[in-house]
């Protein structure tokens, strides 16, 4: 009897977890939410519905090789994205004051948002794990970026319509930017 309790529990426990790691669909409604950016301020997805195509687009860790080289490829195609109607926001675990530092080390010309209990990515179905920390110098000073949580690298873009348009969940950090105009440019071709 005992061991049919404890299966049943474990049987319940891993279908909670299967569940809770379950992501959304192209089709679904991207999830309403707001976070901190990396100015301090308060940035919500509803101010941009309705308006422009939105890229969320999740990254384990700031200032780190991979994260630096597609913060940097949404940086150099910034015009581009911004004339094909599309709102770039970059979400991670990271503490506010790290996303400051990656803004400033990397000249980013985008939102960055901070996802520290990583509640956004969960919303995504975007899997966490465990945090870390690392330093990193900018200008002359060192600095210790510590992250509670680190997100796998996934990208989803968001219709005007609040649907999901667009998801990948194996990102080409490099690549990233340019795969995402051309679904946009094919996008907006079909319509």
């Amino acid at each position: 009897m005992k061991v049919q309790i404890l299966a049943f529990a474990i049987l319940i426990f891993a279908s909670f977890c299967i569940s809770e790691q379950q992501g959304l669909s192209v089709g679904d409604n991207a999830p309403v939410f707001k976070a901190s950016a990396d100015d301090g301020s308060t940035w919500n997805i509803q101010d941009f519905l309705g308006k422009s195509y939105i890229v969320v687009y999740f990254y384990p860790a700031a200032m780190t090789g991979g994260c630096t080289k597609q913060a940097c490829s949404y940086r150099d195609h910034r015009d581009d994205l911004l004339a094909a109607g599309v709102e770039v926001v970059g979400v991670s675990g990271d503490k506010v004051e790290s996303l400051r530092l990656f803004k400033q080390a990397e000249n980013l010309n985008f939102t960055l948002l901070s996802d520290e209990k990583g509640d956004i990515a969960r919303a995504f179905g975007v899997p966490v794990g465990d945090g870390g920390t690392i330093k990193r110098t900018v200008g002359d000073t060192e600095h210790e970026l510590v992250r509670e949580i680190t997100t796998r690298r996934w990208t989803f873009i968001v219709g005007k319509n609040r649907k999901i348009i667009y998801i990948n969940d194996s990102v080409d950090a490099e690549n990233d930017t340019q795969e995402v105009l051309n679904f946009i440019k094919n996008q907006a071709s079909a319509l």
